[in-house]
């Protein structure tokens, strides 16, 4: 048997601040007490922004520099990158393939994961599979990247939001596992409540659509919060069942960087202790795509993650779709 185990992790945060206090005065005359409102709700206090001529894969490179260098790998050893973002380079081709450039992974082949925020849990399950089936696999390079502030309005007070950043992880194979399980669930009834939803084929970019703002992420309607505080037990308990663990067993869960309280509250109801789940929205915002593999490479670097840990990733995204998987440190 071939396991998949996580060798190494990257991060990269951009440069340029943007605090609660910047979003006050921006949105004071119009939204004079939204910024209160979502900090008390979410947790976020700042979140940090790329400059305006970069692109996503511009993130990605940095954050899948930092991992392989702590792997010990050059770019050339690569043999698969997979890379999770709802905030593409281009509708076509893929960012995964622009990274592949960009790096000099030259020998890698790529594919872009479409699931929003869901995309590195559901990029960690998918880089075990390809490990266990291929044995000319050594090298796969997870990424999860997010540039959202640049396709959003940014007189739109949900820019609340919208940190950019990405997070990386190098998989090898090993004779232990490492990956443990994955699960995965959706609904597809929410597909029009937050989104960009012209310059694709439903609706393809016309001046009318650019002008009417349709080519920008917004929010149609809320999620009702039960998604989050009940999606996430199910998916939790599915893990523990299928990977033949108990919940009191986990070490580590690192969920979807969007409301702290959610994850206590979820934390609560699986009876694991709430100090046991890692958060960094509080100092980086909602970093989409990119957050879970983000706060994963936080707690290694403030030395949360052992040899031997059991750690849970669940992620949701716009949609919706949900996934997590379960990881043993090695």
């Amino acid at each position: 048997m071939r396991f998949a185990n996580i060798v190494a992790t990257g991060s990269y945060l951009p440069e340029i601040e943007v605090s609660n206090d910047d979003l006050r005065r921006r949105f004071e005359s119009r939204h004079p007490e939204f910024v209160d409102k979502m900090e008390a709700s979410t947790g976020i206090l700042r979140r940090w922004h790329a400059p305006e001529d970069w692109a996503t894969s511009d993130l990605a490179v940095r954050a899948a520099r930092q991992a392989l260098e702590r792997a010990g790998r050059k770019p050339e050893e690569v043999d698969l990158i997979l890379l999770g973002t709802d905030s593409p380079d281009y509708i076509t081709p893929a960012t995964s393939v622009v990274v592949q450039h960009k790096l000099g992974a030259v020998n890698a082949g790529t594919f872009d994961i479409g699931c929003a925020c869901a995309s590195f849990p559901t990029g960690l399950a998918t880089a075990a599979g390809w490990i266990a089936a291929n044995p000319g696999i050594r090298c796969v390079l997870v990424l999860g990247a997010y540039l959202m502030h640049k396709l959003a309005d940014p007189d739109d007070p949900m820019v609340f939001f919208y940190g950019d950043g990405a997070g990386a992880a190098v998989l090898e194979p090993g004779d232990e596992p490492g990956f443990v399980t994955a699960a995965a669930q959706a609904d597809g009834s929410y597909y029009p409540n937050w989104g960009i939803y012209s310059g694709g084929t439903a609706e393809p970019a016309t001046v009318e659509s650019v002008e009417a703002g349709r080519t920008r992420v917004r929010m149609i309607e809320r999620y009702p919060p039960e998604v989050n505080a009940e999606g996430w037990p199910r998916l939790a308990r599915r893990l523990a069942q299928d990977g033949n663990f108990e919940l009191a067993d986990v070490d580590l869960a690192i969920f979807t960087q969007v409301r702290k309280p959610t994850i206590e509250e979820v934390m609560t109801e699986l009876g694991i202790p709430v100090e046991r789940a890692h958060t960094v929205m509080e100092k980086w915002g909602y970093t989409g795509s990119a957050c879970l593999g983000m706060a994963y490479h936080d707690a290694v670097e403030k030395g949360r993650v052992s040899s031997g840990d059991l750690v849970l990733f669940i992620g949701s995204g716009v949609g919706y779709n949900q996934a997590g998987t379960a990881f043993r440190v090695r």
